[in-house]
């Protein structure tokens, strides 16, 4: 072997500039989380789409023609792109873009209407689950004993209670409508945030800084609200995502059985119900409505996935 003179080798030293130097920019949790979502493209185009579709219920039903509940006998059951040829219709010349159903209204402007009364329901609904959820499963987990057993044992109790038969009764004392769905919803929707809630908040209270705010006189209200409820964020931003797709699909399932939401009211889920029936003859009818709750829910799920990824320390790179 070939000797190596140490002439030939020159001491360096250390850089005590690269030393101290931060390999990374600092970021606080929810900017990492931030970072991670961005880099996650099925959640980013999720999250596109979820926007497009509630600008789509929003705008779409204001610059549209026709009115969702004027119904044009001459033109009933038209083909997509039907171009409305009546002299008396205030949509004279224009074109319907999904055609029209067994009375002549106009889809387009009734499929983006049902999606804007089935959004509204899911979003309303996902943040009345939030709150009483988080202040129910807080207080039971910050508390626990006696406090916890009592709080746990209604919750059983409540899920208890078929859905369904919640919903008809309500029915039968308050006016059906958007109002009754989202009551009888969060009536038991809220049970699941609960006690994730609660599980976040039994393991955080054991923590050191837990600790400290006890031990500085901090009240339970304030140490529930200021220190335990923050950390327990993104699980429950995961649910919330999580929630609003089973919201979407209990108020169809409603609708489809004729527990929605009024005439001349429409919902994405009553449109799946009337389109049914002429499936065979005219497919367009279900399948635009049925299209939208699936494509909605599957964003809804795929974001909540993404979140959910973004949010795990684990997968911090």
């Amino acid at each position: 072997m070939e000797h190596i003179a140490k002439e030939r080798f020159e001491y360096i030293g250390e850089n005590a500039r690269e030393r101290e130097a931060i390999s990374r920019p600092s970021l606080t949790f929810m900017q990492d989380a931030m970072r991670r979502l961005v880099k996650n493209k099925v959640a980013l185009v999720c999250a596109v789409v979820l926007v497009l579709m509630i600008i789509a219920s929003v705008v779409a039903p204001m610059i549209s023609p026709f009115d969702f509940r004027e119904q044009h006998y001459g033109h009933t059951n038209a083909a997509m792109m039907t171009v409305c040829d009546q002299q008396d219709s205030a949509g004279y010349g224009h074109v319907h873009i999904f055609g029209t159903d067994t009375l002549g209204r106009d889809m387009f402007s009734r499929v983006w209407m049902g999606g804007r009364v089935s959004l509204t329901i899911a979003i309303v609904s996902a943040i009345i689950d939030f709150f009483l959820g988080v202040l129910y499963g807080g207080i039971s987990g910050y508390f626990g004993g006696t406090t916890d057993i009592i709080m746990m044992r209604i919750l059983e109790i409540i899920n208890g209670i078929p859905y369904l038969i919640i919903v008809i009764l309500l029915m039968m004392i308050l006016t059906p409508g958007m109002g009754t769905i989202i009551v009888a919803y969060s009536l038991v929707g809220w049970i699941p945030m609960a006690r994730l809630v609660r599980g976040q908040v039994v393991a955080l209270k054991e923590q050191e800084f837990i600790s400290a705010a006890e031990a500085l006189g901090a009240k339970p209200s304030r140490i529930i609200i200021k220190h335990l409820l923050p950390n327990t964020l993104s699980v429950v931003i995961v649910r919330i995502t999580l929630s609003i797709p089973s919201a979407i699909f209990s108020e169809a399932y409603l609708s489809y059985v004729g527990l929605g939401v009024p005439l001349p009211m429409c919902s994405w889920g009553s449109l799946a119900q009337a389109g049914i029936e002429n499936f065979r003859v005219y497919p367009s009818q279900l399948m635009i409505p049925a299209i939208c709750i699936s494509l909605t829910m599957l964003a809804f799920n795929m974001l909540g996935d993404g979140l959910r990824d973004a949010f795990d320390p684990k997968l911090r790179r």
